[in-house]
């Protein structure tokens, strides 16, 4: 039999768009599903709610971030949180 190729999430494109623009377009949103790494419990439990919208189902965080991928959140950001709890 031959061999079938796996193009994911990018399929239902069939042949429109070219090859480099679904292959860009696949890595891209085999990163935005899946889980993340929270910034304030550090699970990895972070589902993407909307464009840029982010939710943690284990500690009920809801924070924006970038619109893919969560970045790793400043040092600084962390400390006014902190400050802000302890006042």
């Amino acid at each position: 039999m031959v061999k079938r190729a796996t193009f994911g999430s990018v399929r239902r494109l069939g042949s429109r768009y070219g090859r480099t623009v679904r292959f860009k377009l696949g890595k891209i949103e085999a990163v935005q599903r899946k889980n993340h790494k929270c910034p304030y419990c550090n699970y990895e439990k972070v589902r993407r709610k909307a464009l840029g919208i982010w939710h943690c189902n284990k500690c009920g965080a809801e924070f924006t971030n970038k619109a893919y991928t969560v970045d790793k959140v400043s040092s600084q950001r962390l400390a006014l949180e902190r400050a802000g709890e302890e006042a």
